[in-house]
Formats: C-alpha cells, sequence, structure tokens
C-alpha cells in the first residue's frame, strides 16, 4: 500500500488538495494520504496530522509573527516523515513552507510532485531552481506556467483549471436575490474580501465603506444600489457582522459565492483566486487587496509583473482594475465602481476580457488529469 505524504496551507489549497487525493483513490484504491490540510482534505480521506488553520499566514509580517508555529509544524512534519515510509509527496502551493520542505525530502531520497505552481513569473526565478532540483515533476494550472518552466528544463505539464469543475451556479438570479431579501429593481454589487481572517479584517472595512459612499453618490440614480457580502465558511459570522454593523443596504451570505455573484451586477473583490472565480462566471469587478507594510515593500522590490490579479496577469493587460495598498481607499473604491456601472461601454469590453481569461483555463477534468499525471510515480517498482 503508497503512502503519500500531501501538504496545502491555505483554503484554495485545501479545496485543490481534497479533490485531487478523491481522483487519486479512484484510479488506485488502497492509497494511504498523511500531511497537512483542512477540513475538505480530512473529508477526502487524508489524516491531517496539522490543520491549516493556524498556517494561512498572510505575506512576511505575518509569518515572522507565528514563525514559532510555522517551525513546529515544519518540524513535525518531517519527524513523521522520518518514523516510516513515505513513498512520495504531494505539495500544494503555499511555496514559503513547501519549497523548503521539497529540499529536505530530496535529501531523503523522497519523490516530490509539486502541485499548483508557486507564482513563479511574479517573484522571480529562484523559485523554478529549487523546483528544478527537488522536484520530479510541477503540475500547473495555467499554459503559460508550463511555457516558463519548460524553457528552464522543469518537467512541467498544463492540466487545465480545477476552478472550472467548482465554479457551479445552481440557482437562478431571482432566486438568489429572494433568498437574501435583495431588490431584484436594484443594482447589486458583491463584496469578496477573501478567505482569510487577516485579509477579511484589512478589506472589509474599506468594502463597507465605500458601500455606504456608493450608495449615496447613486441615491437618485433610478437603478440604485444593494451589496452582498460573500462570507467564507470557514470564518466567524461575528467577524463579518463586527465591520457591517447595522447597514441595511448589505447582507451577508455564506457558503454561495459562486450564485451571489452571478446574481449580481458587479464585485468588488479581493485579489486572488476569487478573481478567476468571478472571471468564470463572468461578473465585472474592480480588485482590491491591502497587505502588512513590510509584506508590500517587498512585493514591490521582488515583483517581476506588472499586475497581481491573476485575471490582468492571464490577460497580461488590465481586464479588471486594481486598487492596491493605499489605492484601495473607500473613496477610490467607490468612485471606481460607479464609473464603470455608469459607462456600459466599458462594462461589456471587461465582460469580453474575463470570457477570454476563462477561455485560457483549459476545459473540465484539471483534477483527474493531474491524477493521471501522477498515477506513474505510485507505480510499484
Amino acid at each position: 500500500m503508497k503512502k503519500i505524504l500531501i501538504v496545502s496551507g491555505e483554503p484554495s489549497g485545501d479545496l485543490h488538495a481534497s479533490n485531487l487525493v478523491k481522483d487519486l483513490k479512484r484510479l488506485k484504491p488502497g492509497l494511504e494520504f498523511f500531511g497537512m490540510g483542512g477540513r475538505l482534505s480530512r473529508d477526502a480521506g487524508v489524516e491531517t496530522d496539522y490543520d491549516i488553520t493556524a498556517m494561512a499566514l498572510v505575506g512576511l509580517a505575518e509569518v515572522l509573527k507565528n514563525i514559532i508555529t510555522v517551525g513546529k509544524v515544519f518540524r513535525g512534519i518531517l519527524k513523521r516523515v522520518d518514523s516510516g515510509r513515505v513513498d512520495l509527496a504531494i505539495l500544494v502551493d503555499y511555496p514559503g513552507f513547501n519549497l523548503r520542505l521539497a529540499r529536505e525530502l530530496k535529501k531523503r531520497n523522497i519523490p516530490v510532485i509539486y502541485y499548483i505552481s508557486p507564482q513563479v513569473w511574479a517573484w522571480g526565478a529562484d523559485r523554478v531552481k529549487i523546483i528544478k532540483r527537488c522536484a520530479e515533476k510541477v503540475i500547473v494550472f495555467f499554459k503559460f506556467e508550463e511555457e516558463i518552466y519548460k524553457s528552464c528544463g522543469v518537467n512541467a505539464e498544463f492540466v487545465g483549471h480545477p476552478l472550472l469543475d467548482t465554479v457551479k451556479v445552481t440557482s437562478p438570479k431571482e432566486e438568489v436575490l429572494k433568498k437574501y431579501g435583495l431588490d431584484e429593481k436594484k443594482r447589486t454589487i458583491a463584496l469578496l474580501p477573501g478567505s482569510r481572517m487577516v485579509e477579511v479584517k484589512a478589506l472589509l472595512p474599506a468594502m463597507v465603506s465605500a458601500a455606504w459612499i456608493i450608495s449615496e453618490m447613486t441615491r437618485h440614480v433610478t437603478k440604485n444600489v444593494q451589496f452582498v457580502v460573500a462570507k467564507h465558511p470557514g470564518l466567524p459570522q461575528g467577524l463579518y457582522e463586527g465591520f457591517i454593523r447595522n447597514n441595511k443596504d448589505i447582507r451577508i451570505a455564506e457558503g454561495d459565492t459562486y450564485n451571489i455573484l452571478n446574481a449580481s451586477d458587479f464585485a468588488i473583490v479581493a485579489s486572488g483566486t476569487a478573481t478567476l472565480e468571478t472571471a468564470i462566471i463572468g461578473t465585472p469587478l474592480i480588485i482590491v487587496y491591502k497587505a502588512n507594510l513590510l509584506t508590500y515593500i517587498l512585493y514591490r522590490i521582488v515583483a517581476t509583473t506588472r499586475f497581481l490579479g491573476l485575471v490582468n496577469v492571464i490577460a497580461d493587460r488590465e481586464v479588471a482594475p486594481e486598487l492596491l495598498q493605499y489605492e484601495a481607499t473607500p473613496e477610490k473604491i467607490a468612485r471606481r465602481t460607479v464609473d464603470l456601472l455608469s459607462d456600459e461601454k466599458r462594462m461589456s469590453a471587461m465582460r469580453k476580457g474575463l470570457k477570454f481569461v476563462a477561455s485560457t483555463l483549459g476545459s473540465p477534468g484539471a483534477s483527474l488529469r493531474a491524477a493521471q499525471a501522477i498515477l506513474p510515480y505510485l507505480q510499484s517498482k
């Protein structure tokens, strides 16, 4: 029976890891998985020695504050690895932790598959060198990533993006609006402040303040606005309620992000995977992000791409406006939103751009193709 270490460190990685585990088990029953993950990985049958709750850290400053915990988890995983046989390691995104882990696994002659490439196109070439030295294969979600890796001599395979299988609208717009007490006659704006607590704390206050300004700016417009926050199911309700308070124009929807996006006319979205989810559904958006000052300075020093938002990186042009760090103020978010909502030509152009981005993500079945690519590394020797 093959024993596989699988390590993810944040919610989107946990989702993709869980689906990969399910597909691997279907292709080769009897596989055993252990390592680090969240609820979805556990539900898929992974024995999680460590939960991602304490590990979903954003930026250098937050990592430094939690360095003792991170170090303890790192050593704990290696101790488990050293205590028994490990046939394969699958490292899922989370590069600050997993690239270091890959080096240690290489020393132990444990083959490594890197699933979900680190953003080497944004953070320089050093990570490519580590992956080339330590990983048997890297499985990527974007075609341009495969081209980057292959040009550097890395064994890379593009399988498409698993979001094409998971981003599904299950309820019609009218039903969704009614469910959350939203008026069909008003324009609906979705607020997506991220999946981590630190992101919500940094972005939701600005989004809520922007919502109030937008309401004031459109007060005399025939088609007024209303707002709905897409709450991440892994975060406490009180976190959101504390920022929203008694704003009657803002609703909270839990675990219903795709239906909310489909029912919305516009979205204000934290940079990350959610921008791709929004692109797949086709809702016009602006991208916002704030990080700890130290993290932001470091990003500006080492970043090699013009954009932070994935939809813009993929298109290699600005499909959706980005308001980052000091630009992500309530006033600027509100002004940019109102300007776009009042310009149907620009909204139509954005929808076309989002459609193009979605078309580059491949075809459904990415997780299964990834499992098939990994299978040869699990054949009996």
